[in-house]
């Protein structure tokens, strides 16, 4: 029988259309995403030690980027994820490494798009379960770091996101009366 903390670490792997295998660990009791590949830098998302408000919605448990680490073959790296709330781009998460801006931002209800500096690289979906699924832009010239950043990313945060007109129906629709 499983227990719940084996329940709550999955080891996933992709076959990335460039990288080749890629594992995804996802820990969501500890909020932790590890990323690793023959081909890809380690890429380590945690979640503060201790934290007690924990979003289950969230892989990682939390969008504060104050109770969040993240690091590149051991070395960090600041991790800025948005707060998440009415528009799509609420949802971004922003990594800087080496001078450049990554941004993952959903761009459907299942995907988000990977940018370097502004320009898209690729798409990625996951729903939270670790799995990851990865389409590179074609002459993108797509590095190692980028595509182990987008795994971890949509790892730890999931993708895709409701526009902003379905949540105000959504909404419209709770103020209602039965």
């Amino acid at each position: 029988m499983e227990s719940a903390q084996e329940a709550a670490v999955r080891v996933r792997e992709a076959e990335d259309p460039l990288f080749g295998a890629v594992a995804v660990e996802l820990d969501t009791a500890a909020g932790i995403v590890e990323v690793r590949g023959d081909t890809v830098p380690q890429i380590v998302l945690r979640r503060a030690v201790g934290v007690r408000e924990v979003d289950e919605h969230i892989p990682v448990g939390t969008r504060d980027g104050a109770l969040l680490s993240l690091a590149v073959d051991g070395a960090a790296v600041p991790v800025r994820p948005g707060k998440g709330r009415l528009t799509r781009r609420s949802f971004r998460v922003d990594v800087t490494y080496e001078g450049v801006v990554y941004r993952l931002v959903p761009d459907s209800l299942a995907g988000s798009r990977l940018l370097r500096d502004g320009d898209p690289v690729g798409w990625l979906e996951s729903v939270g379960d670790g799995n990851v699924s990865a389409r590179w832009r074609d002459g993108a010239r797509v590095r190692a770091v980028e595509a182990a950043v987008g795994y971890a990313l949509a790892a730890g945060f999931g993708t895709g996101a409701q526009p902003v007109w379905a949540l105000a129906l959504e909404a419209l629709g709770d103020l209602l009366p039965n």
